[in-house]
């Protein structure tokens, strides 16, 4: 059983799986710092000094508190658009990269170009000696 999990752990996929989540989640506190101290304090300016995390509903001792909500919605679009754009990129890179293989692929090996013209040329001589 651990030589399975060690198999399984281990794979590439795995491993570039687990780099993403770290990445992910150090992205993310990025983005909320740039929500928090930059986007909403602009954000604020704009509207009249209205601060999104401020924003509730209060009925008795109930306290809605939907500005902290309306803030997270403001930092999935980020995350979400700028997620966007790196694979975007990502595909225009990774079609560049298609493009040349298929160039080098399509070059036929030496050896394979010299027996292809000794074929045409023993082909050759056969039809040309047999008239």
């Amino acid at each position: 059983m651990w030589k399975e999990f060690k198999a399984f752990a281990l794979k590439g996929n795995v491993l570039d799986l687990a780099i993403a989540v770290i990445i992910g989640a150090a992205f993310g506190k990025i983005v909320t710092s740039l929500v928090n101290d930059i986007i909403m304090p602009v954000f604020s300016l704009l509207f009249g000094g209205i601060n999104l995390k401020d924003i509730n509903y209060t009925r008795g001792d109930v306290v809605l508190s939907y500005g902290g909500f309306l803030q997270t919605v403001v930092d999935f679009f980020i995350i979400a658009f700028s997620i966007f754009l790196v694979i975007k990129l990502a595909g225009k890179f990774k079609r560049k990269e298609v493009e040349v293989v298929k160039v080098v692929e399509a070059a036929p090996a030496p050896e394979v170009a010299l027996l292809t013209e000794i074929r045409d040329l023993l082909h050759a001589n056969q039809t040309s000696g047999s008239k």
